[in-house]
């Protein structure tokens, strides 16, 4: 007798009964697969349409698939930066009743790449240390919860643009393990240190492979990720000592975590008999501050980097039309149908999908910087879009469906049903009407 296919999901979609599960994933036909750049892999995996969107199967036992599948939802439920579960298939047989491996499916995120996506020729020396900062910080995120990866990688990780910087997301969870009492510092030293290895060894390998800019030294580069995890890590948890008569050290403290993008729980305050000195150290960090505000003012959901340029950007807008005593929130949804709406909007159909707006948003500020510095005045935001859109935007590679290098781990792209914008006539937009 057949085994029955067995899937579990939160929330179960029709579309995966119609997925070939009696196939092997390396023969599905190209009517079941979207081809978009992927990481390399110890397992096959494969993109597939899902009902319009674009999600990942991984073959693997049906054991770790259901535990890595059970580990994403509780990072998910911690706020993690970390791909989002869809199922996982078990009881797969062949049309000749031979047993197939069970697979593990998470929803694509869209706008990220692996790191081998984010560059067109070579690694220059810049991009390496952004991707091994932003690395760094997911690393610190993991380890504030009390998650050992045990594989940390930059294979393992997916990269969105940040505003300049990369926002990374964990998208393998095969061999982490979630600690409820924290790790302890030989855990968080084995992580780095496995996160070091890995690192040399794979900016070693493009270099073998004539992708690595000359002079890019592979173990400085991976020894950026010890010295920027150990400074982030001290900044969110090392013990500060101060006099009483020095409180303010309290709000500065503070205003600093929220500074890089955290905020405090709770703090832990011990003065000394005396009186004479306060000790303080935070307790619960939770990363994220800038997105929080941002998301609350306007409903925008961004990275941190992102939402601090627009929150920068909306500061402004409230001391240039001159209403810093107005409600926070009414000035917030003016900039945001003034301001926000329609930059994005005025991107035209056909390049929506190169970049996030908050992205494109941040890129035009940028830009409207640098023709202003050049002129010595400033330039009216319709002529810097139209600038923008011609000299820059139009000439960019769309990263939704980005080509990655020719490797055995990527494939031509298409483009997904659920990245195209569809045909809005409120979105046009008089960029006479922009200011």
């Amino acid at each position: 007798m057949s085994e029955a296919l067995r899937i579990t999901a939160s929330a179960v979609d029709p579309g995966l009964l119609t997925l070939p599960w009696s196939t092997p994933l390396a023969e599905w036909s190209s009517r079941d697969i979207v081809y978009l750049p992927k990481g390399l892999s110890r397992h096959l995996v494969r993109f597939a349409n899902l009902s319009g969107r674009v999600v990942a199967i991984k073959e693997t036992t049906e054991e770790m698939a259901r535990r890595e599948y059970e580990m994403l939802g509780n990072l998910g439920r911690l706020d993690v930066p970390c791909v989002d579960r869809v199922a996982v298939i078990a009881g797969r047989q062949d049309a000749a009743g031979e047993p197939l491996p069970a697979a593990l499916v998470t929803s694509h995120l869209r706008f990220s790449l692996p790191y081998r996506a984010l560059f067109t020729q070579v690694l220059r020396p810049d991009t390496a240390g952004r991707l091994v900062d932003a690395l760094a910080v997911l690393l610190v995120r993991l380890h504030n919860v009390g998650f050992f990866w045990g594989d940390v990688s930059l294979s393992n990780t997916l990269f969105r643009r940040d505003a300049g910087a990369f926002a990374a997301y964990l998208v393998d969870a095969e061999t982490g393990e979630l600690h409820e009492m924290g790790l302890t510092p030989g855990q968080r030293e084995h992580d780095l240190d496995v996160a070091r290895t890995n690192i040399a060894g794979e900016i070693m390998d493009l270099a073998a492979g004539g992708r690595l800019e000359g002079g890019v030294d592979a173990l400085q580069i991976a020894d950026g990720i010890v010295s920027s995890y150990r400074s982030l890590w001290a900044a969110l948890t090392a013990e500060e000592s101060f006099s009483s008569d020095e409180s303010w050290h309290l709000t500065e403290r503070v205003q600093k975590l929220n500074a890089l993008g955290f905020d405090i729980g709770e703090m832990s305050i011990q003065t000394t008999p005396d009186g004479t000195r306060v000790s303080i150290q935070p307790k619960v960090v939770d990363a994220g501050h800038h997105q929080r505000r941002l998301l609350r003012l306007t409903g925008l959901d961004v990275e941190e980097n992102q939402a601090r340029r627009l929150l920068n950007d909306l500061d402004e807008f409230r001391a240039r039309i001159s209403r810093l005593g107005d409600d926070e929130e009414m000035v917030a949804h003016e900039w945001l149908t003034r301001v926000f709406e329609p930059v994005v909007k005025a991107i035209p159909f056909e390049l929506r999908a190169k970049l996030e707006p908050a992205e494109v948003f941040h890129q035009v500020l940028e830009h409207r910087w640098y023709m202003s510095q050049a002129r010595g005045k400033s330039v009216p935001l319709a002529e810097v879009l139209t600038s923008y859109i011609d000299d820059v935007l139009r000439h960019r590679r769309d990263e939704a469906t980005i080509m990655g290098p020719p490797t055995e781990t990527t494939a031509l792209p298409i483009i997904a049903d659920d990245e195209i914008p569809e045909d809005d006539e409120d979105d046009e937009v008089d960029w006479r009407d922009l200011v």
